[in-house]
């Protein structure tokens, strides 16, 4: 593929195995536009990086080389792995972001993007793709409820498919019996920073993320018969 190529400093210098690459992470940069976006990803003092920079008319940026760890995912965990950063590919979309007045995403930077997802997990076999939020559920709500996932992944477009409504199990179930059930579906898919048997602080940030995902249309923090189904559909997925 061809890239701007606008090198960023911030990076760790020791080279990786690229076998050692599983993950794509996407973001939005946050930020009111791609030139304040390049600016701190360029700046040492922010500690902030990316390996790929897509503008909204999908102009397509090169920041870190692909062996090398960018800083873009901090403190996450996803199923066995912690500190993703050591094993994925961060891509930066440039969004406003929740805080400064959410974007859809437009069409050229979603072609950009699909083409450089399939052009990097053909190269490096990877497995998952996932956003901020799935591996980072209390700090982040990136790439948010308006990114669509099936645009932008086959396989995604396929199980997301699949997900129908049914109250039938939500109805007989007891309110601790369906958390239990939930929080164990997400186990299982690979989100963390909960408790299965207990209830916590967490439990309603790591639902939003569950629900920008998979319930786009209503984030609001509640397990309700929609959402258990959904998270019944994908557990028996074993990954997403």
């Amino acid at each position: 593929m061809n890239f701007e190529i606008i090198k960023s400093p911030n990076f760790l210098k020791k080279t990786r195995k690229t076998g050692n690459i599983k993950f794509i992470i996407i973001h939005y940069t946050g930020m009111q536009s791609i030139r304040a976006s390049i600016k701190r990803l360029l700046n040492p003092k922010s500690k902030v990086s990316c390996h790929y920079l897509i503008s909204r008319d999908g102009r397509l940026i090169k920041m870190v080389d692909d062996n090398k760890i960018a800083w873009h995912a901090g403190k996450s965990k996803w199923k066995t792995y912690k500190n993703l950063n050591f094993f994925s590919i961060g891509i930066e979309l440039s969004n406003k972001g929740h805080q400064f007045g959410y974007q859809s995403y437009p069409k050229k930077q979603l072609e950009s993007l699909s083409k450089l997802v399939f052009f990097l997990k053909r190269k490096y076999k990877i497995k998952y793709i996932l956003g901020h939020s799935d591996v980072a559920p209390m700090r982040k709500k990136d790439p948010g409820e308006k990114f669509p996932w099936f645009k932008i992944s086959e396989e995604n477009k396929k199980k997301l498919n699949t997900l129908k409504k049914d109250r039938k199990l939500f109805l007989v179930l007891r309110k601790k019996e369906i958390r239990k059930r939930f929080f164990s579906n997400l186990f299982k898919i690979g989100y963390r920073y909960f408790n299965v048997l207990k209830e916590g602080k967490t439990d309603k940030a790591v639902i939003k993320a569950f629900q920008r995902r998979f319930r786009q249309n209503n984030v609001n923090g509640v397990i309700d018969a929609e959402c258990l189904k959904i998270s019944e559909k994908l557990a028996n997925f074993n990954k997403i």
